[in-house]
C-alpha cells in the first residue's frame, strides 16, 4: 500500500521547490550570524547617538547582506550549511535528552548543571560530534567527504598515527595535570 501525500507534506514540497531550504533559510541564518557579530565586535566602526556610543548598523547590515549573498551564490557552501546545521541539531537534541536523563537522579530543587571534570568531558564531547559533522559535510571533488579521509587514512594500517594521538593525548593530560592549581582547603574544616 503507497503512502498518501498528506497537505502538509505538499507544503514542505512547495517550499522546497521555491527555493526556501536552498536560499531563504541559509541566507537569513548566516544574515543574522554575520550581523550579531558585526554588532557585538563593532569592527566597522561606531557613531554617537543621543550621548553614547553605538555601532553602525547600516555598515554591518549591508556588509552582512552581502556576505550573505556571497554565502548563497556557493551551492557548495549552503549545502555544508544545510547539513552541519541538520546534524548539528541532533546533537543538541540527544545532549538535551542527555540532561534529562541526569535530572532524573535528583532531588526536586537540587542543582543538575554538570561540574567539574564532567562538565568539561561533556562539553569535549559536543566539541568533537560538531568537528565531526562539519568534517563529514564537506566534500572533496571526487565525492568522499574529509572525515572519509581521515578515517580512510587512520585505518590504513597506520599504528603510527594512532600511537601518536594516544601519546599526545597522555602528554596534554599530563601537563593539564601537572600545573593545576590544588584545590584550598575549606574553612569548616579547621579545630
Amino acid at each position: 500500500m503507497a503512502a498518501e501525500t498528506t497537505q502538509f507534506r505538499e507544503v514542505i514540497t512547495f517550499f522546497d521547490q521555491i527555493g526556501l531550504y536552498d536560499v531563504v533559510l541559509p541566507f537569513l541564518l548566516v544574515f543574522t550570524i554575520v550581523f550579531a557579530i558585526f554588532e557585538k565586535t563593532k569592527v566597522l566602526g561606531t557613531e554617537k547617538q543621543e550621548g553614547h556610543e553605538t555601532s553602525k548598523k547600516n555598515l554591518n547590515a549591508m556588509a552582512a547582506f552581502a556576505i550573505s549573498f556571497l554565502v548563497i551564490a556557493a551551492k557548495e557552501l549552503v549545502e555544508i550549511i544545510n547539513q552541519t546545521v541538520a546534524q548539528t541539531v541532533i546533537v543538541l537534541f540527544f545532549s538535551i535528552l542527555f540532561l534529562m536523563l541526569v535530572g532524573s537522579f535528583h532531588k526536586e530543587g537540587e542543582s543538575i548543571y554538570l561540574k567539574g571534570g564532567w562538565k568539561i568531558a561533556f562539553e569535549a564531547i559536543v566539541f568533537i560530534a560538531i568537528v565531526g559533522i562539519f568534517l563529514n559535510s564537506i566534500k572533496s571533488p571526487d565525492g568522499k567527504t574529509w572525515l572519509q579521509r581521515l578515517t580512510d587514512y587512520a585505518g590504513s594500517g597506520s599504528d603510527m598515527l594512532v600511537g601518536s594521538i594516544l601519546l599526545l593525548g597522555i602528554v596534554v593530560l599530563s601537563i593539564v595535570y601537572a600545573i593545576k592549581e590544588p584545590s584550598k582547603p575549606s574553612s569548616s574544616e579547621g579545630h
